[in-house]
């Protein structure tokens, strides 16, 4: 017990510590310098190319990197001092490889960011909504994969954990009944994503029609497709259900379309000046594209006809204006120039009393 307490005991920890402790020092004043030397070359060499990928990229494991180098000149003064080893050894476990994914992440990162700048320069709607529907699921599939071996790799360092992790192994069969029960909504899931990126059965920013839902496509994840409808309600929709149902897509090739806007009228109704006047208005307005303008009589019933008025717009936001401005001034021109066209149904009670009277 006496000799816990010996000076001599004590010189030789304070000693060891602060040899320790210099080694750390000077480890950590290395890495870095290494660190800014070698990240000055690389600026150096980015600010001589055109593109803005290598600057992004450079910038996004700029922290990472730093701190990876620091570990490692740790990791190589800690082989020639027991007391740094000591410490350092048991944290380094952890930190290895978290520093191993935090550069696989933010580079990951990096690549997407330059990917979405490139689809900034391009002209083409429908390419850029699918080439971002690739890039964000191939970026967030990349970076479960990242935290998944990751957060695999930390707990393994655990002994305890690798213990259980043999035992696991040593019952492959199990194990794999186990994990393939647990597991399968989620890789049921990380599928179907994988397969919407591939197939494409909508894109970001594609006009759908889900379960009675009309909205735009604002967010598509390995779980769930986000929503947007026209009165900013937010709709989750399971990732399965767009590859098990059916659903309508208004913008899956162009967003050049042409809607309908239907007219019920008396049926001695004279169709040709309708038409005529449908031209002529549609003709004049800026949203209508030159595709399509029609007027066709599509029903008849003994107490009315519907006319199916038919236009056609570059966009679906300019169809659906431009269907809005059709009815509207079709019904006021109908009200103006065409009054008996419009059905009505009246009781005509002083005729009625006059017969009455005359009985």
């Amino acid at each position: 017990m006496l000799e816990q307490y010996n000076p001599a005991n004590w010189d030789i920890i304070w000693s060891d510590a602060a040899s320790a402790a210099i080694a750390l020092a000077a480890a950590v004043v290395i890495a870095y310098a290494i660190y800014r030397i070698v990240f000055a070359i690389l600026q150096r060499v980015t600010r001589q190319s055109e593109t803005t990928t290598d600057d992004l990229i450079i910038e996004g494991i700029r922290r990472p990197i730093k701190w990876s180098l620091i570990a490692i000149g740790v990791t190589i003064v800690a082989q020639g001092n027991d007391t740094l080893a000591l410490v350092w050894e048991p944290i380094a476990r952890f930190v290895r490889p978290a520093l191993l994914g935090w550069i696989a992440y933010t580079i990951v990162k990096a690549f997407t960011a330059a990917m979405e700048i490139k689809l900034e320069a391009s002209e083409d709607p429908v390419a850029v909504r699918s080439r971002r529907t690739r890039i964000a699921i191939f970026s967030r599939t990349a970076t479960f994969v990242i935290i998944f071996v990751t957060v695999g790799l930390m707990l393994f360092s655990i002994p305890a954990v690798k213990s259980i992790g043999t035992t696991l192994l040593a019952s492959a069969g199990l194990a794999a009944l186990a994990v393939g029960a647990a597991a399968q909504p989620a890789l049921k899931s990380l599928i179907g994503g994988l397969q919407i990126a591939f197939t494409e059965p909508l894109r970001l920013g594609d006009l759908v029609v889900i379960d009675g839902h009309t909205g735009r496509v604002e967010e598509i994840r390995m779980s769930f497709i986000t929503i947007r409808t026209w009165d900013e309600r937010a709709v989750i929709v399971p990732t399965t259900s767009i590859l098990d149902e059916s659903f309508e897509n208004w913008s899956r090739k162009s967003e050049k379309l042409t809607g309908p806007i239907l007219l019920h009228l008396d049926p001695a109704t004279k169709v040709q000046p309708i038409r005529a006047e449908l031209v002529r208005f549609v003709e004049e307005n800026p949203l209508w594209d030159g595709r399509t303008v029609q007027c066709l009589m599509t029903e008849a019933y003994p107490e009315s006809i519907e006319l199916r008025l038919a236009v056609s717009a570059r966009t679906i936001g300019d169809l659906w204006q431009l269907r809005c401005h059709v009815r509207e001034h079709m019904l006021e021109w109908l009200r103006e120039e065409m009054p008996d066209a419009l059905i009505r149904h009246r009781l005509e009670v002083e005729a009625a009393n006059e017969r009455v009277k005359g009985k």
